[in-house]
């Protein structure tokens, strides 16, 4: 069965995204795969190492018995990996043919210092499928009520769009479309490529605004936008060649990574998994 991947550090962050994740996989009509992988430290004994694993296993089956109830169409399992953490999630995503990877970053605190930023910009080059990066300290208690998808003037940028409403359908969401350009010579053809995804999000009955910005620091731009409606999500694609993606997480989307303090959902273009079907 194709199984959400889902990453853990023993964070709060790492909790939060599980609990989400719980909520795609029911969506999706599918279980979860729970991961915890452990690296070789040179500064503890075999012993040490013995004691952290069984910890850690010990953590992994509490998180999924209590879990296991709420799973509606498939079920939560855990397995306890070697190895570097991205190579790791990623190599099991495709194994599953998962349709998604959820994670937390910076979860300093937890288990295991595992999901800071750069670990997390990793695991997003190396997935074979969408990816949600969820920061720690996310209000977890507050719905996904609202998600922002940048829209530029290029065909890779409307890619993000159909995981955008799965995401939409799964959390009732409303989606705040976001028209981004350089220059004013661009307004008429970004116009058309707004009215293009509001036809889609109308056709599919998600409920959608559209406004346009210009920017310098795309990045910026997208995250001030985000924080002024109080958004819940922001999608985004990644490198627009899905084999640099594996080299190069793109400047813009690795930003995004690191700095929003709310969900990330980042795309692969031409790549997006069972979410968009």
């Amino acid at each position: 069965m194709k199984s959400v991947i889902v990453g853990t550090d023993f964070s709060k962050g790492s909790y939060v995204a599980l609990e989400i994740a719980v909520d795609i996989a029911n969506q999706l009509k599918t279980g979860i795969r729970l991961l915890w992988v452990k690296k070789e430290k040179k500064l503890l004994s075999g012993e040490q190492m013995e004691t952290t694993e069984h910890l850690a296993e010990e953590k992994l089956q509490q998180l999924c018995e209590e879990h296991r109830p709420n799973l509606r169409h498939g079920t939560i399992e855990y397995a306890i990996l070697s190895g570097k953490v991205a190579g790791c999630i990623a190599d099991e995503a495709r194994k599953e043919d998962s349709p998604m990877i959820v994670i937390g970053t910076n979860g300093a605190s937890g288990f295991e210092k595992y999901w800071m930023g750069s670990t997390a910009v990793r695991i997003v080059q190396e997935a074979p499928c969408p990816t949600l990066t969820i920061r720690e300290g996310f209000n977890f208690h507050k719905k996904l009520d609202n998600i922002v998808v940048p829209i530029r003037i290029n065909a890779n940028s409307r890619q993000k769009v159909a995981p955008a409403a799965q995401m939409a359908r799964i959390f009732g969401s409303h989606v705040h479309i976001l028209g981004l350009i350089e220059t004013a010579q661009d307004a008429l053809t970004l116009r058309t490529y707004l009215k293009q995804v509001e036809d889609f999000f109308a056709k599919e009955g998600i409920p959608c605004s559209k406004c346009g910005r210009r920017y310098e620091n795309y990045s910026k731009t997208v995250l001030d936008y985000a924080a002024s409606i109080d958004a819940d999500l922001v999608v985004i694609n990644t490198e627009q060649d899905r084999l640099l993606a594996r080299l190069f997480l793109g400047t813009n989307a690795q930003q995004i990574v690191h700095k929003s303090q709310i969900p990330v959902l980042c795309i692969h273009p031409e790549d997006i998994g069972d979410i968009a079907r």
